[in-house]
């Protein structure tokens, strides 16, 4: 590849190999470079976390045995021509199986880029952290679709599924003078538009009577911006 290469040029291989096995993947949910789920009844068969690095280091191991708290199957995904690996290749992956993750390499070809999962996790479960694990679940099933790219850690603000669901009722409210929770509820089956208001995290609301509220000066410039990356998703 010509341009420097980026943890987020890793995904899109590692993301189209997993949905050909079947999974839904999206990247970046609560901090996990990737999530990937299957729609069956077994949880802990169906969930994968995948953190990606350009190269092996203690930051990434340690960052792959705390996904075990919420997974029982992580891997950790680096470029086939990583130093370490390169170097090392057999140790590094005894160290990864004593761990009990598994090792993903992508041979980042300029023409093509190959995925080959060098070993399964096993052995090393430790105890799952089920609150955490409910709100990477929540997180992965509430977000409308795959709007950042895992690895990219983007500075900027996230389109999160709470997001997301604020955009909706912001829209709403820009097409009227002011409107009640109820109201903005019914009217776009979104059943918690009365905690947006009032909570107003991105400060787009403004509330002019007792449950009356109307869309924010912030609101009303940040709204197109949000919505064209809403759009995009769409398409």
């Amino acid at each position: 590849m010509t341009n420097k290469l980026k943890e987020s040029d890793l995904y899109l291989p590692i993301k189209a190999f997993l949905e050909n096995l079947g999974y839904q993947v999206k990247g970046e949910i609560n901090d996990c470079d990737i999530v990937a789920k299957k729609n069956d009844s077994d949880l802990n068969n169906s969930l994968i976390i995948i953190e990606l690095k350009l190269n092996l280091n203690i930051t990434l191991l340690l960052q792959a045995v705390e996904r075990l708290s919420v997974a029982d199957t992580v891997y950790i995904a680096i470029p086939k021509h990583s130093p370490i690996y390169k170097k090392q290749a057999s140790k590094v992956q005894k160290l990864i199986k004593l761990l009990g993750i598994g090792l993903i390499v992508v041979d980042m070809q300029k023409e093509r880029q190959y995925v080959e999962v060098l070993n399964d996790p096993n052995d090393y479960v430790p105890r799952k952290n089920k609150r955490k694990q409910g709100a990477l679940l929540k997180e992965f099933s509430t977000r409308i679709g795959d709007p950042q790219k895992g690895g990219s850690k983007s500075t900027g603000a996230v389109l999160t599924a709470y997001r997301q669901r604020c955009i909706r009722v912001a829209q709403y409210l820009s097409e009227l003078p002011s409107s009640k929770g109820f109201e903005i509820k019914n009217a776009i089956n979104e059943p918690q538009a009365t905690l947006f208001l009032r909570d107003n995290y991105y400060g787009w609301f403004e509330k002019i009577d007792r449950g009356i509220y109307s869309i924010s000066e912030k609101g009303i410039n940040e709204l197109p911006e949000w919505l064209i990356k809403m759009n995009k998703l769409s398409l």
